[in-house]
């Protein structure tokens, strides 16, 4: 196969996939594994594509690989944040048995919790601080903590969440894309984040417009296994796929 025939299908898999193992095109095209990484830096350089390590994927989408702490996340984007963080409060109800997950948006729906009558379960240490100082009754996951996020995680963690059956779950997210779906950095945060959905009536994805179209490194859930709370979402597909409230779309 020449190279210009090679390049063309790479673009169309990666298209029709969003995203690439450089085996699996190694597979498709009958090519080594050092071809295929020169093919994917072509490309890479004329723009075509974004490679990555162990692949590559399409330019609307851009791989995260690190977690940022707590503190930061909070202040990026905070604007928006806050009005999702607001609306996601005004979903809970007296009677409602939820899951706040840790992270900065579901940090400002803890801050914005007025509904003391409701019971929560939360693997946020700084979660559970501000709702236990408005007076509502709080269960925290025992576990692991992860210091940059102050998450408890792990086996302990997941196995915990296995007892409870929640009304509501509120889910804090890295990314979303159609292909991947949710996503994460951390592979024990993921599992946190998935048992939760798993086990809850109905599950809200709390998330800036700044996530969609990005991609970590585990993936949570299906796009379609949560109900999506933004600032807004051009990504009409996104939309097809799940229900989409924007609170911040004029």
């Amino acid at each position: 196969m020449l190279t210009q025939e090679r390049h063309s299908r790479i673009l169309e898999i990666i298209k029709t996939k969003g995203s690439v193992k450089v085996s699996e095109l190694c597979d498709a095209l009958g090519a080594s594994e050092s071809t295929i990484r020169r093919d994917l830096s072509a490309l890479t350089e004329v723009g075509k594509i974004n490679k990555v390590r162990g692949g590559a994927m399409l330019l609307s989408q851009e791989f995260l690989n690190r977690e940022e702490s707590i503190n930061k996340k909070v202040n990026t984007n905070y604007n928006e944040k806050s009005k999702i963080a607001e609306y996601a409060a005004s979903l809970i109800q007296d009677d409602d048995y939820v899951f706040i997950d840790a992270g900065s948006t579901t940090f400002l729906l803890a801050t914005m919790i007025t509904n003391t009558k409701a019971t929560y379960v939360t693997n946020g240490i700084a979660h559970a601080q501000e709702l236990a100082a408005k007076g509502c009754k709080v269960i925290v996951l025992g576990g692991d903590l992860k210091s940059s996020t102050e998450a408890i995680t792990g086996v302990v963690a997941a196995k915990n969440l296995q007892q409870y059956n929640f009304s509501k779950a509120f889910i804090g997210i890295n990314g979303v894309t159609e292909k991947q779906g949710y996503t994460t950095t951390d592979i024990e945060e993921a599992t946190i984040k998935a048992v939760a959905i798993e086990r809850s009536f109905v599950s809200y994805v709390l998330t800036d417009s700044s996530k969609f179209g990005k991609v970590s490194a585990v993936s949570v859930a299906s796009i379609d296994s949560s109900c999506i709370i933004c600032d807004k979402c051009k990504n009409e597909e996104i939309k097809t796929r799940t229900v989409t409230k924007e609170v911040c779309a004029k």
